[in-house]
């Protein structure tokens, strides 16, 4: 139902957001979501057609010319970044397209289902979370597991926004997590396969084949599935950076979508100003 005090837009119900993106496969489209760092970003993705919106501190950074990565690491509160984004440049700005809160949901500091009301009660519709600790590896990931923030904490969030009736699509890494997030209740796997390529702060080394990327998110997929037939799957960075890119790993993988940050707002943003200005500085300035 529409916005019970406006009549239109934001926030929509968890069942609402599954027969939204229903309706869009059912139609034959793909489901198209967007992080958005600006409200100007969001206007205008909304207005390309995009599905949803997803709100994270690393849209912050990355509009500001810095690395999505930037968004994992301690250079600010992630939650309050991603309520402030919503609160004063996203929610205002768009009109019916849904909106999502990024959750850090391994911050110690916060009592998640407080936070979580908070993230209900300000308009946003559902749930993603990250920063997420499933794209850390290695020794750090160790010990982020063993003293008090493990991507379970994650798992946790969602358990807890499914109960608020919150509508989740949550980042996975491997099949175990698909497999832990869709027990949990989630609504709709992302699978993440690196930070995105290309542009001026992409990765270049540090990426898998496409050939790599389709089998990963296929085996993440699958996990998923296994426990919820029903369950969305959505695909994500490392070398899926343009249309072209998202439809082979549509056309090699059970995927229904796409989920694009840097490749949508990003890459949008760097390719058109740059054309435009050079197109502005041959501009004659002098009579003929």
């Amino acid at each position: 139902m529409p916005n019970p005090w406006t009549g239109k837009g934001n926030p929509y119900t968890r069942q609402e957001m599954r027969d939204r993106l229903q309706t869009t496969l059912d139609s034959g489209e793909t489901i198209i979501a967007a992080g958005a760092g600006t409200g100007i970003s969001a206007k205008f993705i909304e207005k390309g057609g995009a599905d949803l919106l997803i709100i994270y501190n690393s849209g912050r950074f990355r509009m500001s010319g810095h690395g999505s990565t930037a968004g994992m690491m301690a250079y600010g509160d992630a939650n309050a970044v991603a309520m402030e984004i919503g609160e004063f440049e996203v929610l205002p700005t768009v009109e019916e397209i849904p909106v999502i809160c990024g959750v850090h949901a391994t911050d110690p500091r916060r009592r998640m289902w407080h936070w979580l009301l908070k993230v209900k009660e300000m308009g946003f519709s559902g749930v993603n979370n990250f920063p997420t600790h499933c794209i850390v590896d290695g020794h750090f990931r160790n010990v982020l597991e063993e003293t008090g923030m493990p991507f379970s904490k994650e798992v946790e969030m969602v358990e807890i926004a499914s109960k608020m009736d919150l509508f989740s699509i949550v980042y996975v890494a491997k099949p175990e997590e698909a497999a832990a997030m869709a027990k949990a209740g989630a609504d709709a796997i992302i699978a993440h396969v690196g930070t995105t390529v290309g542009g001026s702060i992409g990765v270049t080394g540090a990426v898998c084949s496409m050939e790599e990327a389709a089998a990963r998110c296929q085996s993440i997929f699958e996990a998923g599935r296994a426990i919820n037939p029903d369950i969305f799957l959505l695909s994500h960075g490392g070398p899926i950076n343009t249309p072209e890119d998202a439809t082979k790993v549509n056309e090699l993988t059970d995927a229904q979508g796409f989920v694009g940050a840097s490749s949508l707002e990003r890459m949008g943003v760097e390719e058109s100003l740059t054309n435009l200005t050079r197109k502005f500085k041959k501009i004659p300035f002098s009579r003929k």
